[in-house]
């Protein structure tokens, strides 16, 4: 039996990998995204379980109480978030995940000081590798946090000689690694640590909430490539792999973001995005008049049209509209209208977020367009309702050069035969620009909160039912 053990832990971690690699190509569809998620959980909980066959636990009492707690916490957080909460909770995790690759490093350089061996060199750079990216990952993410729940600002924060400061905190950092990998130090070590929490700071404020899903994506790779450095700290392959997948895989959803808004990941990390700078931003006149429709007006309008595609935005999310609008197209279907949903992928506060909301709604994923395959067809749609979406929808980004978002590309439902814009009012959206589609010629406003607005519509399509 101790012979077989150290190849039936491999083979157990050889399992794992090939789970997580299986979910990963699951999750990259809503149709088959929770049977990924349950192959990654159940990799993950085979590779932990290996794990504590293979080290020596000093006390596993102390590990069942752990796990009892992290176990009660995660379900009792898992069902008290509401999905409009769900940006917030994947960024907090994110830190979460930071901060424990960086607590293993310091534990481990706390023992092999203490027990006066030498360090090897591969592992000094690994540990000093976790504690920045795992502080950076931590602290930033504890920022993104506070953005999306309202507790900072989501504009930019920004100071004087701020890049200079940034600049000269990594050079103390690299100059204290530099030390440390040939002279131990534990007072240089806590210096590095934070400096590496107050770059996570610094790298995260001032990024404009318009950007966040951007931030929440490389965070999530920082997470993975700060448990990949641990990894090789403890000489852990499953964590090696693990962490690996996590950062590479992150960081291919933050290049797709970024192609997204088509700007570049420096832009989102340096430009400011989200604030009211663009010169001509705040003395920006209205471009023509608004025309405004009630409820019943729009039933109408919708109720006799042959196709309609609804485009959700944060402010569904807000409102928590999602099942009142899976209601609306149900509504619609009864009196034969064909009815899409088109899908933004920075839509939201996180990449994936109007998927998500609509899947809780119970949407069918057939009816889920992503932007690529629904802008074709909206020169023959009827009726394009956007509900809460502003900057996603803005024609001006293919026309106003000097524009904040020109270049970026939107769903284009101002080519639609009609279009139903439901907003509180004439807000801006994140980028600070007047939105052209709300003075278009076939747009239509239909102003009050998304959920009850989307109510009013349901009950009067009822009411054409007869």
């Amino acid at each position: 039996m101790a012979e077989f053990l150290p190849s039936g832990i491999q083979l157990a971690y050889l399992t794992a990998v090939g789970l997580f690699i299986l979910g990963l190509k699951r999750m990259s569809s809503p149709a088959t995204a929770r049977q990924g998620n349950i192959l990654g959980a159940v990799g993950m909980l085979l590779a932990v379980g290996a794990t504590l066959l293979d080290q020596h636990i000093l006390n596993y009492t102390y590990l069942a109480v752990g796990l009892a707690i992290g176990s009660a916490l995660g379900v009792w957080i898992a069902y008290g978030v509401a999905m409009t909460d769900m940006p917030q909770m994947v960024g907090f995790l994110n830190g979460l995940g930071g901060l424990a690759s960086s607590l293993v490093a310091v534990g481990e350089y706390w023992r092999l000081t203490h027990s006066g061996t030498d360090i090897p060199i591969v592992v000094g750079i690994s540990i000093l590798l976790s504690v920045l990216i795992g502080n950076v990952t931590f602290t930033g993410s504890m920022v993104a946090f506070a953005k999306l729940q309202g507790i900072l600002p989501g504009t930019p924060i920004k100071f004087v000689g701020q890049q200079w400061v940034n600049g000269a905190l990594l050079v103390g950092f690299v100059l204290g690694s530099g030390w440390l990998l040939f002279q131990p130090d534990l007072w240089i070590f806590l210096t590095i640590n934070l400096i590496a929490l107050v770059v996570g700071i610094l790298l995260v404020v001032p990024i404009g909430g318009g950007d966040m899903p951007v931030v929440i994506s490389l965070l999530n790779s920082f997470s993975g490539l700060a448990g990949s450095a641990a990894g090789f700290v403890v000489m852990n392959n499953i964590l090696i792999v693990a962490g690996a997948l996590v950062g590479a895989s992150g960081l291919i959803l933050t290049q797709i973001m970024c192609k997204a808004m088509n700007r570049s990941l420096l832009n989102v990390l340096f430009s400011g995005f989200g604030s009211v700078t663009a010169e001509g931003a705040a003395t920006e006149q209205s471009q023509g008049t608004v025309r405004q429709i009630d409820a019943e007006e729009a039933a109408m309008i919708m109720g006799y049209a042959r196709s309609v595609v609804i485009v959700p935005g944060y402010g569904m999310a807000v409102a928590q509209a999602q099942h009142a609008v899976r209601e609306l197209a149900e509504a619609l279907e009864k009196l034969g209208v064909d009815v899409k949903y088109a899908i933004h992928p920075v839509a939201g506060r996180m990449p994936g977020h109007m998927n998500v909301l609509l899947a809780e709604a119970n949407v069918p994923y057939s009816q889920l367009y992503d932007m690529e395959d629904i802008n074709p067809q909206f020169p023959y749609v009827d009726v394009a309702l956007v509900i809460g979406a502003n900057d996603v929808v803005n024609p001006s980004a293919r026309t106003a050069k000097d524009s904040p978002i020109y270049g970026m590309p939107i769903l284009e439902v101002d080519r639609a035969k009609h279009t139903i814009v439901i907003k509180r009012g004439m807000n801006k959206g994140f980028a600070g620009v007047e939105n052209e589609l709300f003075f278009k010629e076939r747009t239509m406003m239909l102003f009050g909160n998304a959920k009850e607005t989307v109510m009013a519509l349901t009950n009067a399509l009822k009411e054409l039912q007869g």
